[in-house]
């Protein structure tokens, strides 16, 4: 059978993956000063930090409403037998909802909730890429992704919590302790929600290796097929901090791809954001 896997944008997949891979990218709305944009079309994170950096009021992000979401599975419906579309985690956006409502329309859609986002979301849409591959029905590569994303292992360091506080999920006590104390919280997404589950203290740089280390060392569990590391901009110093971690914990990895955060991340975390995201046996 003929598949094509598509996903929403908030997968943070390069360019040079989606290509390889064939995937059809669906961009998600971001508002800014009331004005709504297509992710990574007509509005990048950079666009999306200098705004807030002049005064701007944060950005956010919106789902794609179910008729938008029918446009777009119209134009590949017709040409495969299968299309698989994959959505940011439903505890984050409507948009899961919405798109199994419109695969409705369509007897050969299907959608699948990731319970993920950012390049852990992009783990499952390449792991359905690959699948595409052997399965010999749409209902058995939905069902085998939909499985395989207990799999994926995601998390972020946030260095400032200033965009957690303008966006309502932190409160700004909270954020003036952990500035006082110097502290980096790692997010981690477990069961498509996000969650708080250590608190590094010091110098960024140092709590991201150290983060690196907690998260790859002495595991006997990982798949080391791919590994991303995905962040918004950090310094030079953080970045080599983890690249060396990574090559000192994660050697074994088979992939391992240095990757930008899209709007997503970048409208809800904010720059100096850091995260490495791989996959369990």
């Amino acid at each position: 059978m003929k598949f094509k896997v598509l996903s929403d944008s908030t997968c943070d997949l390069s360019e040079e993956l989606v290509r390889k891979y064939d995937i059809g990218i669906i961009p998600l709305t971001v508002i800014k000063d009331n004005q709504a944009y297509s992710d990574a079309v007509n509005i990048t994170p950079a666009e999306i930090f200098a705004h807030v950096a002049a005064g701007g009021d944060l950005c956010t992000t919106a789902a794609l409403n179910v008729d938008e979401y029918i446009q777009a599975f119209s134009k590949y419906a017709k040409d495969y037998d299968g299309v698989l579309h994959i959505n940011i985690s439903s505890q984050f956006s409507s948009s899961y909802q919405n798109a199994c409502l419109a695969a409705e329309e369509f007897d050969n859609v299907r959608a699948v909730d990731s319970r993920n986002l950012s390049t852990g979301q992009g783990l499952v849409v390449l792991e359905a890429c690959r699948l595409a591959e052997t399965c010999t029905s749409l209902e058995e590569l939905q069902q085998k992704v939909q499985g395989f994303t207990d799999k994926v292992e995601a998390s972020f360091v946030l260095d400032k919590l200033q965009y957690m506080v303008k966006g309502g999920r932190c409160s700004s006590a909270a954020a003036l302790g952990a500035n006082l104390l110097n502290l980096k919280p790692c997010i981690e997404v477990k069961d498509g929600k996000m969650s708080v589950v250590k608190k590094y203290r010091g110098n960024y740089a140092k709590c991201l290796a150290s983060y690196v280390k907690d998260r790859l060392s002495e595991r006997d569990d990982l798949d080391y097929k791919t590994l991303f590391i995905t962040h918004t901009p950090v310094t030079d110093e953080c970045m080599e901090a983890v690249q060396e971690a990574v090559k000192t914990y994660g050697s074994q990895f088979e992939n391992i791809y240095n990757t930008d955060a899209g709007c997503t991340v970048s409208c809800h975390c904010g720059p100096g954001t850091l995260g490495v995201l791989f996959v369990r046996k």
